[in-house]
């Protein structure tokens, strides 16, 4: 149960947007066994005074189109699926939309199974 928080710098039309939520959820169910429809994902833009990023640290030259992914996820997962998780989003979202690797930045937050209500007040995982 995923859930997915996008940002990058405003100005992308719709079908590169559609392209990265479609990419890293493709990623998702490839690395991560996240089931059929379980999306919940957001993506939101900011302009260039609301956007900052290192554009070289830890010897990674960034661009302007870097696109922060936010992953909170059960903390479930081996470091062999983490790790096939960033590598598959980078490679998933070089090919469409065409994001350079280097600007694929990727953060996944672990919460215990509990930590999730997702409807009515209850917690089917707790």
């Amino acid at each position: 149960m995923p859930l997915v928080h996008v940002h990058l710098r405003a100005g992308k039309d719709a079908p590169y947007r559609e392209a990265l939520l479609d990419g890293i959820y493709r990623a998702m169910r490839e690395t991560f066994n996240v089931p059929e429809d379980d999306q919940f994902m957001t993506l939101t833009e900011h302009d260039a005074a609301n956007f900052r990023n290192g554009g070289s640290y830890l010897g990674i030259p960034r661009s302007d189109d870097l696109v922060i992914i936010q992953i909170t996820a059960n903390n479930t997962r081996s470091l062999e699926q983490k790790k096939a998780l960033y590598a598959c989003i980078a490679k998933t979202l070089g090919e469409h939309p065409g994001v350079r690797p280097e600007d694929v930045f990727v953060n996944l937050v672990e919460v215990a199974k509990e930590n999730w209500s997702m409807g009515m007040g209850l917690a089917p995982y707790a």
